[in-house]
């Protein structure tokens, strides 16, 4: 069963710091070596100096440093956190999604409480686990789904969000605003609600399965839970967006793949791909003499397993259309392979069928803000 508990959370005290907002960032993943320097020139005590330092053992120093100077404090009581992002998508138009803050006991996954959904690779893996065993903490939240139509957890602590936030943060288009929750019936029935689920990792991949290494070589209860966000699949603005490839060498269209040139602008062309059943592959190509659409008839594989299989070439990742067709008119690239975003549902079957996706076959729009809480083990 999953197991989810409150927890006393370590953060940042403005008084001493500024303003939040100036010292969050995305995960270290998606950070360019650019907006790493912008990050950190925002304030001397941002949270990129521990997910990006130099070496392992500058951010522990750190860490400890902000410690003892009080920059960072940690809270007396363990609780869980409610948090509402609003934010405006890859899509142009404005969401909101809520969810909460709280601790989840490592598993293996051949365990099946805890199932991954995408592949991870070895490289990023071996430097979180340095800064982990440096540290000693959990300095980003994972996201993890469950799936609940019930609602309980929204129905347990959504009602005592009330007043101004504990944290404000916004970061681009994003605002984040949590609230401390500590009532304890609260609490008990919003990990009495999970216990009886599987838990998906949305994002966050590469930090889990090292969470479940440092618990093996270090052993120690508390080296067995790391942070996460909680997000429910039914009802609370969960958005899931595509990933387009944008190419320099395209590769052939060949095999049983259909294929069908559109008239119209790559918007209408997107309309039409959206409109398209998801029990079979399908995306778009897009090139400056115009746009065409692909189908895998009878293929219900992902439309992101079809197209890898074709052996894309260093693909250039973006979850906006209009960079991806942007970067073909300017002649940067050749072609933009065009997709749609999986369904919540599909990426629950592969995860609950011990299967994996491509690498980025899902963008879990917004990433989950660095910076508003962190878990010292």
């Amino acid at each position: 069963m999953a197991e989810v508990r409150p927890f006393r959370a370590v953060h940042y005290d403005e008084r001493l710091t500024g303003p939040i907002s100036d010292l969050v960032a995305p995960p270290y993943d998606v950070i360019s070596p650019e907006e790493r320097l912008r990050y950190l020139a925002r304030s001397s005590y941002n949270v990129a100096r521990l997910i990006l330092p130099d070496t392992p053992a500058d951010a522990a120093l750190t860490w400890r440093d902000w410690l003892a100077a009080g920059v960072l404090v940690a809270e007396a009581d363990p609780g869980l956190w409610w948090l509402r992002e609003e934010y405006v998508g890859p899509d142009g138009d404005r969401h909101r999604r809520e969810s909460f803050f709280g601790l989840v006991h490592v598993e293996p996954y051949e365990r099946g409480i805890v199932r991954p959904h995408e592949r991870t690779h070895a490289g990023p893996k071996r430097s979180q686990l340095e800064l982990l065993r440096a540290v000693r903490a959990n300095l980003s939240p994972i996201l993890l789904l469950y799936e609940d139509p019930a609602q309980r957890p929204r129905k347990a602590l959504a009602p005592l969000v009330e007043g101004d936030p504990f944290f404000e943060a916004t970061d681009d288009t994003s605002t984040a605003r949590v609230w401390r929750i500590t009532d304890v019936d609260a609490i008990a029935e919003a990990r009495a609600a999970l216990a009886d689920r599987s838990l998906v990792i949305a994002d966050g991949h590469h930090r889990y399965e090292t969470a479940v290494a440092y618990a093996a070589e270090e052993g120690s209860p508390e080296a067995h839970e790391m942070m996460a966000v909680f997000a429910n699949t039914d009802g609370e603005g969960l958005t899931i967006f595509p990933t387009h490839r944008v190419v320099r060498e395209p590769p052939e269209l060949n095999g049983n793949l259909r294929i069908t040139p559109l008239a119209g602008g790559p918007g209408e062309a997107l309309a039409r791909l959206g409109a398209i059943r998801h029990d079979h592959a399908a995306f778009l190509v897009y090139r400056r003499d115009g746009t065409a659409l692909v189908e895998a008839p009878g293929d219900d594989r992902l439309d992101t397993a079809v197209l890898d299989q074709l052996g894309i070439d260093e693909p250039h990742y973006t979850p906006r259309a209009d960079e991806a067709v942007a970067l073909v008119d300017s002649g940067q690239a050749e072609a933009a392979f065009l997709l749609r975003p999986p369904t919540i549902e599909q990426v629950r079957a592969v995860a609950e069928a011990g299967g994996t996706m491509p690498q980025k076959s899902t963008y879990f729009y917004p990433k989950l803000l660095s910076g508003l809480l962190f878990h010292q083990l």
